[in-house]
């Protein structure tokens, strides 16, 4: 069974579980759920931040502005239309 059809199965069985048993599910899977969506509670995601502004912050990598920013995305949209 792929991973869309077990998403769809487990959608509908939660949807009509009794609060006992969505309970039990979350505590299962509590960890996995809190870390994904703290990711300021990364170390990882925290050292590659810290690495980057350092990186910026030495002049060893370039920042953008956002106006460079918003200017390359209508480059790349108007060049992706003419296609």
């Amino acid at each position: 069974m792929n991973s869309d059809n077990l998403r769809e199965r487990l959608y509908d069985y939660i949807r009509i579980a009794d609060e006992k048993k969505v309970k039990a599910i979350y505590t299962m899977l509590e960890d996995t759920i809190t870390g994904e969506l703290e990711w300021w509670n990364d170390k990882t995601i925290l050292d590659e931040f810290q690495n980057r502004y350092e990186d910026w912050d030495s002049g060893k990598t370039r920042g953008y502005t956002m106006s460079e920013i918003y200017e390359e995305i209508s480059r790349l949209k108007k060049k992706k239309n003419s296609k």
